[in-house]
Formats: structure tokens, C-alpha cells, sequence
């Protein structure tokens, strides 16, 4: 909007095809330019949540979470070479042109189509679609961390899809984890529960999750879970202090 405001209207014959132009060009500067400097890792790495109170119940609410991006979804995003990123996000999710998305990237309409393709495809090889029900999805989660404080191993491992993934992000002290399994996972879980902490509920991304609280009311990881298939299939863990210190977490 600054570069916009500083132009002379008469030069646009169309303003809203100038402003993706030029934003799209932005966001891809600034991917390209994050990887070359290493700002944050890629590949394994859990992106900004956003943080919620949970829903009121209603039709409002259910609208609400089904216009959400999961951060299971958005953790696939992330993983994405920026050219791919923008014409799977432009296309897909805001419907722009692939004509558009040719000239932002300087490649041809083909090109943008093969990019948007492939994003695609990995978006429905590894993101799972949450189970409807939001309340259901959360009766799991709780039950998750009801065992978790139980100790009761066999229960966590019912919980768990055969192949579930925990992903943590400790920042560049701690690394990335990833956990796959869920006998592995529920070990992990029962080590979590040991080292005590409040769980306080919450909507992370629109998926249930929770911010993990010490005894100073501090917050320590905030979680987010997919549910399908009425099984935990993923586990998002962010736990780096410096970013958690950034976030709104209400």
C-alpha cells in the first residue's frame, strides 16, 4: 500500500493486478533472501502458530474453524521451494491466475501450472485432512494428555495413529526433533508428563492444542494436534523461547 500511495493513480489500469504483482514479488524476495541467510531452518521446522481461545459453539464458530489452515498444512507449506510456495498459496488458495503468477515469477503460465501441481501433490501426500468434528478432536487430545499424566502407556499407544509424527522446534539451542511411531511417540509423551507443567486448551491454527504453562505462569511449548480417523496422526511442538516470547499468546 506505501508503493502504492506514492504512485499516480492515472498509471493503473489494474490496481488490485499491480498489488499481487508486487506483493507476490516481495514474499518471494523475502523466502529466497530467508534461505540464503539462514534466518530460521527449512525442512524441519514448526511455523508461527496462531493462538485462540477456544470457540463458542454455533454455527459462527464451526464457519470460523473451517476457514483455517492447519499447521500440520502449514508445516508442508514451509517445506516448500518459494517458487512452488507462491503458485501453490496464489492459485489454490486465492484463486489468482496462472497468468498472474507467470509474470510474478518471470517464467511462463506453464511453469506456474507445473509449480502449483507440485505443491499439490505434496500438500496431499503428507498433510491429513482433521476429522470434522471439532469437539470429538478434542476428546481426543484430552484423553492424549489425560494418560499422559496417568502413565498409562497402552492408553497413549490407543490414542496414537500406527504412523504418527511429532515434530518439536527448540530454537538453536535445542534443534529440531522429529519422532515418528507411536510406541515412540508415547515415550515421549510420559517423559513430557514427568517434567510437569499446566496444559492450558487452545485453538492452534484452528486444530486443538494448548499452551504448556510452568509453575510461574510462564508459557513453556504450545502443542497442536491433527486428528483423523479419531487418532492423533501428528503432533506440532514449538518450544523455542525466543519465538514463543514474539507470539500473542493469550
Amino acid at each position: 500500500w506505501l508503493r502504492l500511495s506514492s504512485r499516480d493513480p492515472e498509471e493503473f489500469e489494474h490496481p488490485e493486478a499491480w498489488l499481487t504483482t508486487v506483493c507476490g514479488r516481495v514474499c518471494l524476495n523475502m523466502l529466497r533472501s530467508r534461505r540464503r541467510r539462514r534466518e530460521q531452518p527449512y525442512g524441519l521446522s514448526v511455523p508461527d502458530p496462531l493462538i485462540e481461545p477456544l470457540p463458542q459453539a454455533g454455527p459462527e464458530g464451526e464457519a470460523l474453524l473451517a476457514e483455517s489452515v492447519g499447521l500440520a498444512l502449514m508445516v508442508v507449506i514451509e517445506s516448500m521451494a518459494p517458487p512452488e510456495r507462491l503458485a501453490f498459496v496464489l492459485h489454490d488458495m486465492f484463486a489468482v491466475s496462472f497468468a498472474e503468477i507467470a509474470a510474478i515469477l518471470e517464467r511462463s503460465p506453464a511453469a506456474a501450472r507445473q509449480l502449483a501441481s507440485r505443491g499439490r501433490r505434496r500438500v496431499r501426500g503428507h498433510a491429513c485432512v482433521p476429522d470434522a468434528d471439532l469437539a470429538h478432536q478434542r476428546e481426543v487430545v484430552d484423553a492424549y494428555f489425560a494418560a499422559a499424566r496417568e502413565g498409562d502407556f497402552t492408553r497413549l499407544v490407543s490414542l496414537l495413529d500406527p504412523q504418527v509424527v511429532l515434530i518439536g522446534d527448540g530454537g538453536p539451542e535445542a534443534g529440531p526433533v522429529r519422532i515418528g511411531g507411536a510406541q515412540r511417540v508415547a515415550e515421549a509423551a510420559l517423559r513430557g508428563a514427568r517434567g510437569g507443567g499446566a496444559v492450558q486448551p487452545r485453538l492452534v491454527n484452528g486444530c486443538p492444542g494448548c499452551l504448556v504453562m510452568d509453575a510461574d505462569q510462564n508459557v513453556m511449548a504450545v502443542l497442536a494436534f491433527t486428528v483423523a480417523g479419531g487418532l492423533i496422526v501428528e503432533i506440532d511442538a514449538l518450544y523455542d523461547r525466543a519465538r514463543l516470547s514474539r507470539l500473542q499468546l493469550g
